[in-house]
């Protein structure tokens, strides 16, 4: 699978998406388009999931008819997202083609 982290994404997560091929928007040079342009750019180069912090994007941005699945963190800041690693790569691997899926992280 073709992953595409958005700016906020914490970069350590990438180790346990092993078995996935992982870029950041700034190693695409898309760092400075905007949610619905960096879909339709990731969506366009064969990128699978769009993986952001970005929790509005269901309401920003029409989803419907999209091939590319996006998956919406709970936590940006990796000390609070580190302990439930698991959750996230269980919803990396389960996503499905056009997909929204909301990965909760607890406070504590």
């Amino acid at each position: 699978m073709l992953i595409l982290f958005d700016q906020g994404t914490p970069v350590p997560i990438r180790p346990y998406l092993g078995a996935h091929t992982v870029r950041t928007a700034f190693q695409q040079g898309w760092d400075q388009l905007r949610n619905g342009e960096l879909l339709a750019a990731a969506e366009q180069a064969g990128f699978d999931l769009f993986l952001t912090t970005h929790k509005n994007m269901r309401y920003q941005q029409n989803l419907a008819g999209r091939k590319i699945a996006v998956l919406v963190l709970g936590r940006q800041q990796w000390p609070q997202l580190r302990p439930h690693i698991q959750r996230v790569v269980e919803a990396v691997n389960a996503t499905k083609p056009g997909s929204y899926t909301e990965v909760e992280i607890p406070s504590k």
